[in-house]
């Protein structure tokens, strides 16, 4: 027990040090689910287990905002949809802290500016990782980029795979979620959302 890092330490592996607290926690969950913490395998396991979860919620520690700061005016004209589908992502449920891995689709109508589109992106991936809902996280997208962008619409469709329904509970794998937030011109004009929910593929 001695040789664990304390609150402040550093174990010498470059690292972020592992606050002895947390490690305690971890430990007593492997006691608690039938296991020995201190057994050879299981020794790291705590500092593992906590650093692992700091990356899986690093985006409480960013503002998803942020990646739209930076946006483009000189769009040649263009004033159709932008889309970008399939974008891979992987969150963690706030009930049970069970994966949730999907794709998102996300899109919007140009009102007078774009930006790049690796920042669509980011700003799921800065959402997604924190403890979510499918549901929340939808709309959390799409207000952020109705939000920064002003466009004329904006469209967030999600298909995810729980961990929590599949690995656990009603154990049914293969279940697939889907959620869509739809706004402005996407929500109220029954063209656009037909074709922007075409373009997405549903």
């Amino acid at each position: 027990m001695s040789s664990l890092v304390g609150p402040d330490e550093d174990d010498g592996s470059g690292k972020v040090p592992v606050p002895q607290e947390v490690q305690d926690a971890i430990r007593t969950l492997i006691r608690w689910a039938g296991d020995e913490p201190l057994r050879e395998g299981l020794l790291d396991t705590p500092k593992r287990v906590a650093r692992a979860w700091k990356e899986y919620c690093q985006g409480y520690s960013e503002d998803p905002a942020v990646h739209l700061a930076r946006q483009f005016e000189e769009v040649g004209g263009y004033d159709e949809i932008v889309l970008l589908k399939d974008i891979p992502f992987q969150s963690h449920c706030e009930h049970h802290m069970a994966p949730i891995i999907g794709k998102a689709a996300i899109a919007y109508l140009p009102r007078d500016k774009v930006v790049g589109i690796s920042k669509l992106a980011r700003v799921l991936h800065g959402y997604a990782r924190r403890l979510q809902i499918q549901e929340r996280l939808t709309a959390e997208v799409a207000q952020c980029i109705w939000d920064n962008l002003r466009p004329h619409g904006v469209a967030v469709v999600i298909e995810a795979s729980h961990a929590c329904m599949t690995a656990r509970g009603v154990r049914t794998p293969g279940v697939g979620m889907v959620t869509s937030r739809l706004m402005g011109t996407f929500l109220e004009d029954n063209r656009s959302r037909k074709e922007v929910l075409s373009l997405m593929g549903y």
